[in-house]
């Protein structure tokens, strides 16, 4: 396993300490309490979406499947653990041996989830699970936060292609998974080239500011571009005067120049004076690529206007106000006893606040109405109806340790694309609502 596909530097040995010190002080516990061997079922769910937002995004499988199948606690792991007092020597010895033997199903990446969905479910022994807790919400809470605003940002611009360029305004690995995940999401492309050669995702660039202020003339500056990159580069237009700069733009480059990209100003105006200024100059197929910290709300503003691609950093990698999902990993059955083949009873936390969850290991089926679209999630315990069997949300991911589903990224993305297509229409409104279709839970024994 390349540690390198996770986006980390390549000397990091391993995922273990990417965990918050109470799994392993509870696995400490449990082990001395004799119960860290009992068979136990985690999932992970969102209580709501994010204000306003219609539905979430899976988005993180792949790398979540990357990080259980590297979480090894190494010499240096185990050195660091021991020098902290952080666990005893039991412990230790017990997390020296460990790998992760049980099973993990969950919500292929790219698919829509709601409230309740059981995006994953963790299956195993108490302290192999309990460990994976903090790793697999982390991933899946920044990349499906990620991946909505970009879906949202798809749904907005249409047919336009959307650049991710976001790399500079978030942590370096950070930039690496929000590429991917805007690319799940619908993004064409990323201008970071870590994400480009991790993942295999189109990559675009030109140029900056900087680089037509470095020559003594707006004309040096494109001529060299041009003669580096060729005539079908994008010529970046609003360093001084935009009118001057497309006229000099076509000039040097010729009709066939590939693009102007405008980065200020009013672009809805800007936008229609550029694009009939390229007409009126023979340059008919050059294309127009505005940027600017947009946003889904921006976008949707600029679809009247003569636009061809929007690049979006900042509100994209940020989550669009929503930076993570809220996913939370709880416990929700578990063995009655320590021996093999115990029975599995529910456990849910009960408490005020609204912090409340529903016991019992859960399935998960998207119901459809007469015209194909979706109309519920139902989420349930026990057997699934029959109307709903070919329906079933969770695949499997991990089966006995072994990862069984790894997939090519454009799986995810084909699917998200798919399954936005399948939701009612008001789910591309970007508007304030609630989720687009209901959660109903059907309880084992309930007949409802």
């Amino acid at each position: 396993m390349n540690t390198a596909d996770l986006g980390l530097p390549v000397d990091v040995p391993s995922t273990a300490l990417f965990t918050d010190q109470y799994e392993l002080t509870m696995l400490r516990a449990a082990l001395k309490a004799g119960t860290a061997g009992r068979r136990s079922v985690f999932e992970v769910f969102t209580r709501r979406l994010p204000d306003g937002r219609r539905y979430g995004v899976v988005a993180g499988t792949g790398r979540v499947l990357d990080a259980v199948e590297n979480f090894r606690f190494d010499a240096g792991v185990l050195r660091f653990l021991r020098e902290r007092d952080i666990v005893d020597g039991e412990t230790l010895d017990w997390l020296a041996e460990y790998r992760f033997t049980g099973d993990i199903w969950g919500y292929p990446e790219g698919e829509v989830y709601f409230p309740g969905s059981p995006i994953m479910r963790v299956e195993g022994t108490f302290g192999e699970c309990v460990l994976l807790e903090t790793v697999i919400l982390s991933i899946l809470n920044h990349d499906s936060a990620i991946a909505a605003a970009a879906s949202r940002m798809a749904s907005a611009a249409g047919d336009r292609p959307l650049i991710e360029m976001g790399a500079r305004r978030t942590h370096e690995l950070a930039a690496v998974a929000a590429a991917r995940s805007a690319y799940v999401g619908g993004f064409a492309t990323t201008s970071d080239l870590a994400a480009g050669f991790r993942y295999n995702i189109p990559t675009v660039g030109t140029s900056a500011h900087a680089f037509t202020l470095l020559h003594d003339h707006e004309r040096d500056a494109f001529r060299a571009q041009v003669e580096a990159l060729g005539r079908d580069t994008t010529l970046l237009v609003d360093t001084y005067d935009v009118a001057e700069a497309v006229r000099t733009a076509v000039e040097v480059a010729g009709p066939e120049l590939g693009a102007v990209r405008i980065d200020s100003g009013d672009l809805l105006l800007v936008a229609h004076r550029v694009r009939q200024q390229l007409d009126e100059l023979g340059a008919t197929d050059t294309k127009i690529v505005v940027t600017s910290d947009l946003d889904e709300y921006a976008i949707a503003s600029l679809a009247a206007a003569p636009v061809d691609a929007y690049g979006v950093g900042t509100q994209l990698v940020t989550g669009s106000g929503h930076p993570t999902a809220s996913m939370v990993y709880k416990l929700v059955a578990r063995a009655e006893s320590g021996e093999d083949g115990a029975p599995l009873v529910p456990v849910a936390k009960k408490s005020s606040g609204g912090k409340t969850s529903i016991g019992g290991r859960k399935w998960a089926a998207r119901r459809l109405d007469s015209s194909g679209y979706a109309e519920a999630e139902v989420v349930g315990t026990g057997p699934v109806p029959d109307d709903l069997a070919d329906r079933q949300l969770l695949v499997e991911l991990v089966k006995g340790g072994e990862v069984v589903a790894r997939e090519p990224l454009d799986a995810a993305r084909d699917r998200h694309a798919a399954a936005r297509a399948n939701l009612p229409l008001s789910a591309t409104q970007l508007s304030r609502g609630e989720p687009v279709i209901p959660t109903e839970y059907v309880h084992e024994g309930s007949g409802s």
